[in-house]
């Protein structure tokens, strides 16, 4: 029988972390599933999914335990999670000028239509021109039975102009 985990980690950054990680899941019979992993801020960060043989569960918790001598924090959760129904997939990209509060207004929008994010990457860079900070993010969200792309794209359109951000969203 298998086990299937959940993973978070985070490390000062350094070379290695990502083999020193999957050294470990591999000494213990496990399978990496799939993951994201990057560089925020001097820290690395991730979230992954392994599969391992139940009986080296505790093994493994104990070795990685044993990590954070070196600064590796690891988080397990066990994936009991049955399939959830896949509803319709959609991307929706934000840009325009940085200011506090644009995650937080468009995932309101998610929220009230119950739309779940599966996917969020951001970063922030410098206009070529201006040097103004730009605010750049990609979302994979899913759409709910009891809500369509035009009900989505009216209530982010409404909120870009109020934001001051252009909004995009397409299947």
């Amino acid at each position: 029988m298998n086990s299937t985990l959940v993973m978070t980690i985070i490390s000062a950054d350094r070379p290695g972390l990502v083999g020193q990680l999957s050294a470990v899941i591999a000494e213990h019979g496990g399978n990496w599933l799939e993951s994201r992993m990057a560089h925020l801020g001097g820290h690395f960060a991730g979230i992954l999914r392994i599969k391992l043989p139940a009986e080296q569960e505790g093994r493994l918790l104990a070795a990685l335990r044993a990590l954070e001598s070196q600064g590796l924090t690891v988080h397990t959760h066990a994936d009991s999670a049955a399939p959830a129904k896949r509803g319709q997939l959609v991307t929706v990209t934000v840009v325009g000028h940085d200011r506090p509060g644009i995650v937080r207004q468009i995932s309101q929008v998610f929220a009230q239509l119950r739309v779940n994010v599966e996917d969020l990457a951001s970063h922030c860079e410098s206009a070529p021109m201006s040097g103004e900070t730009h605010f750049h993010a990609t979302a994979t969200v899913q759409l709910p039975a009891n809500c369509t792309l035009d009900q989505l794209r009216q209530a982010l359109e409404a909120l870009a102009t109020d934001l001051m951000v252009d909004i995009s969203v397409r299947q």
